[in-house]
């Protein structure tokens, strides 16, 4: 604000208040003005002769438009003739004074008897205009309501005879509730004679089907606000078949408040409170799981209270979209400043994973006698989670099937997961971790059924390994022919009963995005933490320690990034003869063939000298014309299933849950085929498979 402008402004003030020429009149300032006008023209006419009919021919003219207007706005009758009388009354005076002068005491105060009558009667029909429109309006939303509550009264009675004739249980309806996403509606139900809500749960899809629900939709039920009470939720429209993104908004989220893993079938979000609780995620190949845990991981990654630790003994799959990028120096924020990666450690290896798992058991340990203080100053015997002392949440993709195998080295990770998970809640520390199936084996562990009250069971159509009472005990009617859509399926957690919902599509470019607009955000490990944690955690990031990401080895795709002009493929096959003569145009010339034959499988060079088999790669040009299949005994089946399987190929995982044994013996039993040209194996990041070869 200029010196100029505040000077005016004060100057302004000073000299009283401001008047608004702009504001329409009111009924005194009316009268007023009305009053004075006709005063000025009788002064103004009687002084210069002007003929007194003239202002009773305005006066008409503008008893007449203002009637002509207030027709078309639907003035009431009164209103009308009120502003006609006004017109003509005051063009009468007019018209009298200038014949008999209008500086007389009669004439001064008839036009103030005028004046006065002139602004009660505008306050009058002011006040019954307004009364008017507020009746009409209330008139409209009457009629509003009367339809709403037949529609309403329509389907109480339509519920209560269904439920009666398919259930044979008496109900009351007490109020039906429209969802505001017009996707369904609820109904508050009263059971007569003691039903409780789970004995109509069972009736369910039952009901679905005679109330004729397109698929995906339901009518399920619920706990209502006492145990006489039921919640029925009845679903109209199928978002489950719709595919929606992941929320573009990015903004910050705490562990207190909860984060939300995907949306209802009435389009609310559902939202997972990990503070104390853990969390179970099954689905078979193919059901959207590892979309789901990205959306996880994306969820801990907006939060500023929470570290995410990620476990995956697939080649670390699920937490190298978060992680490379980063290290790499490909993402960069607006600032400039560099960009740290989304989660706060990824262990792909057994090695890094007892790293992990000692740090974290350790931290908690430590915390329990460092922090005394500060839970005693805020009575609480729970660890208060801050930005400054953050939750460790700990993520394990197919964690379920490492507690359950028999492998000695999974048993030794298996025995520190359960020691997380048992001494760690109070101490800012849970887990997340998914399954390939809701089986006995999976869920026959006292821990993860005690302590993951978050369930997912994301089905994708898929019913073998599905036994959705073991996940959600106590909810009836579940079934999985209601999600059989990808990313779709049932949670529940101790705030929100065992029900359908979906899963946001997250996308590769979203979790970029994620991790750029989230990097400031991402809290610090607290001292005392970073302390008990040792170098296994300052030193995460080291370049030794991070090798197996870029470790581009036979299944990676080294082979194609190998440069045929420079040192080539380092076939052992191939090294004595090069150290024994110098490299010449000829020589290039049979290395590029028997690289491009080692790639493609050519015919073998026939001027290659006889060589036995090696334990090297398999090149045709020593291949053995009978391959062998020599290996476990389990080897065929395996063989046999991805066979069958044709060009789609099966993953290691696949093949694991086929042949009954651990993924890291599948997976060296596989790569020992593949080397032996039993096998094709196709590099395709996290979604590489192993191919008969023929179907390669």
């Amino acid at each position: 604000m200029s010196a100029t402008t505040a000077a005016n402004k004060r100057k302004q003030a000073d000299s009283g208040p401001v008047l608004d020429w702009s504001a329409g009149h009111g009924p005194v300032t009316g009268a007023l003005s009305a009053t004075t006008g006709a005063l000025a023209i009788a002064t103004t006419g009687a002084a210069t002769g002007m003929p007194p009919m003239w202002a009773m021919a305005v006066g008409g003219a503008g008893a007449l438009g203002h009637t002509v207007a207030g027709l078309k706005v639907r003035n009431a009758g009164r209103t009308l003739a009120f502003k006609a009388a006004s017109w003509l009354v005051g063009a009468g005076w007019t018209t009298w004074a200038m014949t008999t002068g209008p500086l007389s005491w009669a004439a001064l105060g008839s036009l103030a008897t005028i004046g006065v009558g002139m602004g009660a009667g505008a306050r009058s029909v002011a006040l019954y205009e307004e009364a008017r429109e507020e009746e009409a309006l209330a008139a409209e939303q009457r009629q509003v309501a009367r339809e709403v509550t037949a529609e309403r009264r329509a389907i109480a009675a339509a519920w209560v005879e269904r439920i009666q004739r398919i259930c044979s249980v008496t109900v009351k309806v007490l109020a039906v509730e429209m969802w505001e996403s017009g996707n369904g509606y609820s109904l508050d139900l009263e059971p007569q004679g003691g039903i409780t809500y789970d004995r109509l749960a069972q009736h369910g899809p039952a009901l679905s089907a005679d109330a004729k629900l397109p698929h995906g939709c339901t009518a399920s039920f619920g706990p209502g606000v006492d145990q006489g009470r039921a919640i029925l939720d009845v679903t109209s429209r199928n978002v489950l078949s719709e595919l929606r993104e992941y929320p573009d908004d990015y903004g910050p989220l705490s562990v207190h408040t909860g984060i939300p893993w995907g949306f209802r079938t009435n389009g609310d979000e559902v939202l997972a409170y990990v503070r104390e609780q853990c969390a179970l995620v099954v689905g078979p190949t193919g059901s959207g799981k590892t979309n789901l845990l990205h959306g996880i991981l994306g969820g801990f990654s907006r939060t500023t209270d929470m570290l995410t630790w990620v476990i995956d003994l697939n080649a670390g799959s699920a937490g190298l979209p978060w992680v490379l990028p980063a290290l790499n120096g490909e993402l960069t924020q607006d600032s400039g400043k560099p960009v740290r990666p989304g989660i706060d450690w990824l262990a792909g290896t057994y090695e890094e994973a007892l790293k992990l798992l000692d740090a974290a058991i350790a931290i908690g340990l430590h915390r329990k006698r460092a922090y005394q203080g500060l839970m005693a100053k805020h009575d609480t015997d729970l660890l208060p989670i801050s930005a400054d002392i953050p939750q460790i949440m700990l993520v394990i993709d197919e964690g379920a099937e490492i507690l359950v195998s028999t492998d000695r080295r999974m048993k030794e990770l298996a025995k520190r997961i359960l020691e997380f998970i048992r001494m760690q809640r109070a101490m800012g520390g849970r887990t997340v971790i998914t399954a390939l199936g809701a089986t006995g084996s999976v869920l026959g562990n006292l821990m993860i059924r005690r302590e993951a009250k978050i369930r997912v069971a994301l089905t994708g159509g898929e019913t073998e390994g599905m036994d959705l009472s073991k996940m959600f005990p106590g909810r009836r009617g579940l079934r999985v022919d209601q999600a059989p859509f990808k990313g779709a399926g049932f949670m529940g957690t101790p705030e929100s009963p065992g029900a359908l919902f979906k899963a946001w599509r997250i996308k590769p470019s979203q979790i970029r995005d994620i991790t750029i607009a989230t990097s400031d955000r991402h809290p610090r490990l607290d001292t005392v933490s970073a302390k008990a944690a040792g170098a296994d955690y300052a030193r995460r990031w080291d370049a030794e320690r991070t090798a197996w990401m870029r470790d581009l080895g036979p299944e990676t795709g080294a082979e194609e990034s190998a440069s045929i002009s420079g040192s080539g493929l380092n076939l052992s096959a191939h090294r004595a003869d090069q150290a024994a003569k110098p490299s010449t145009d000829d020589d290039l010339m049979r290395r590029f063939r028997e690289e491009i034959d080692a790639q493609f499988a050519t015919a073998p060079d026939p001027d290659a000298p006889p060589a036995a088999p090696t334990n090297e790669l398999n090149l045709s040009a020593l291949r053995d014309s009978d391959a062998r299949e020599d290996g476990p005994d389990w080897l065929p089946d395996a063989l046999a299933a991805i066979k069958e399987a044709g060009r789609a190929g099966m993953k290691p995982s696949a093949v694991a849950e086929k042949v009954g044994r651990s993924r890291q013996a599948v997976r060296k039993a596989l790569k020992d085929a593949a080397e032996r040209g039993v096998l094709v194996y196709q590099d395709n990041g996290p979604h590489s498979v192993y191919v008969h070869p023929d179907h390669a």
